[in-house]
């Protein structure tokens, strides 16, 4: 959320982000609704010091009586009004998107995202024509989707045999990695409150329509581990002494995937439910681009532990998502579609998220202001399983283990 404020001030810069964001909102709108609430409330406490004075006079007569009982219906006709009107104003102020940074490229779409760098060297050539994951794990019996679809339907699949241990394996390195830079370990709730599950500043977009909801409990079920551990410090005010604050959580994900009929419809690239490890970050204003710069090089450093061939993407204003200022991507090199894939997010959300969840601090002086917060993933477990697979393929079938796992899995190859 926007400080109104700032709006006020910013008129023609909120416009431009919204229009480098492709959020199409009305601006003057926002800033007419603004206007009519200022001057309703005015009139109220106008009203409202004659009342006070009249209570004050000390005099007891009908005029007097009559007078301050016409003060008072005129202060209670005008509250439906205001509350009309402040409901307009904060739907409307919900819907606009943060403020990206002046180096965020401008562009329409992902089409516009530009390559900061590439990272190790693809394997291009691979004993010919190199097996995809699905291939890999049917020869090897490590992912069944046919008996998920039976159970579960479409988007599911059970991963088995040596993945899961993998799949402890990754979560061990994450922690071990994420503790030496004062990552504090954290298994969140998988399920939100309404207003927690908004707090995030997502579901005005595609949320919405992504998220899982539990009518008869009023609860969301989380897309990112990033949505309950933001949330974990709402309405609280932390010591600027004790920040940046910094969180890896492993939860289990859910996303319907509502948007993306048609893609990815076999195997377990994009299914309804995946493990991931999530680091999330609070931090002062003056903190967040470095603390932003931190979880883009654990990220890094994460993808070259495994060996992993990869592209970092600087996000562009028009694939941004209304909640950050900046992001970036990290793109996996997927030998079967002979192409990178995503693998890692990560963003600076300023205040935009820590205003609607009322996250705030207070610095050495005492005065209190809003913190930052920043999000990236350390590993979305099932897309990186894919990547192993695929790059560490050998001739015979088998698949090597990375050396950065086999400490933790206590074997070096799938067979």
């Amino acid at each position: 959320m926007l400080d109104i404020n700032f709006i006020r001030e910013n008129a023609e810069a909120v416009k431009n982000a919204c229009k480098n964001k492709n959020v199409d909102i009305n601006i003057d709108e926002v800033l007419e609704l603004d206007k009519n609430k200022r001057a309703i409330m005015t009139e109220m406490e106008l009203l409202r010091a004659e009342q006070n004075k009249i209570s004050r006079g000390g005099k007891d007569n009908t005029a007097i009586f009559a007078q301050a009982k016409e003060i008072k219906e005129k202060i209670k006709e005008m509250e439906p009004e205001l509350e009309k009107v402040d409901s307009q104003l904060k739907i409307m102020l919900l819907q606009l998107p943060n403020i990206p940074f002046e180096d965020v490229p401008v562009g329409k779409d992902d089409s516009q995202n530009v390559v900061l760098r590439k990272v190790g060297r693809p394997a291009t050539q691979m004993f010919h024509t190199p097996k995809d994951y699905m291939e890999l794990g049917a020869a090897l019996d490590l992912i069944d989707v046919e008996r998920a679809g039976k159970v579960s339907g479409s988007r599911f699949g059970y991963i088995k045999r040596q993945l899961p241990v993998l799949e402890f394996a990754l979560v061990k390195l994450v922690m071990d990695t994420a503790q030496k830079e004062g990552f504090i370990p954290v298994i969140p709730p998988v399920m939100l409150k309404d207003q927690m599950a908004r707090g995030t500043g997502y579901f005005e977009a595609t949320d919405e329509k992504e998220a899982y909801y539990l009518a008869e409990d009023k609860m969301y079920l989380v897309g990112t581990s990033e949505q309950s551990i933001v949330s974990m410090h709402s309405d609280e005010v932390l010591n600027e002494k004790d920040l940046p604050i910094r969180y890896v959580g492993f939860s289990t994900c859910f996303r319907r995937e509502a948007g993306s009929y048609g893609k990815d419809t076999k195997g377990i690239l994009r299914v309804h439910q995946f493990d991931k490890l999530e680091m999330v970050i609070f931090s002062t204003p003056d903190q967040s681009k470095d603390e932003h710069k931190l979880l883009l090089s654990i990220e890094e450093k994460l993808m070259k532990a495994l060996d992993l061939p990869y592209q970092v993407i600087n996000i562009c204003t028009g694939d941004l998502g209304r909640p950050a200022a900046a992001k970036y991507d990290i793109e996996a090199w997927l030998p079967s579609e002979k192409r990178y894939r995503e693998t890692h997010s990560t963003s600076n959300c300023t205040d935009f998220q820590a205003r609607r969840l009322n996250i705030r601090y207070k610095d050495k002086a005492g005065k209190v202001g809003f913190v930052h917060t920043l999000n990236g993933t350390a590993f979305a477990i099932g897309r990186i399983l894919i990547m192993i697979m695929e790059n560490y393929q050998q001739k015979d079938g088998s698949i090597k283990v990375p050396k950065a796992l086999r400490k933790y899995c206590g074997f070096k190859v799938i067979k």
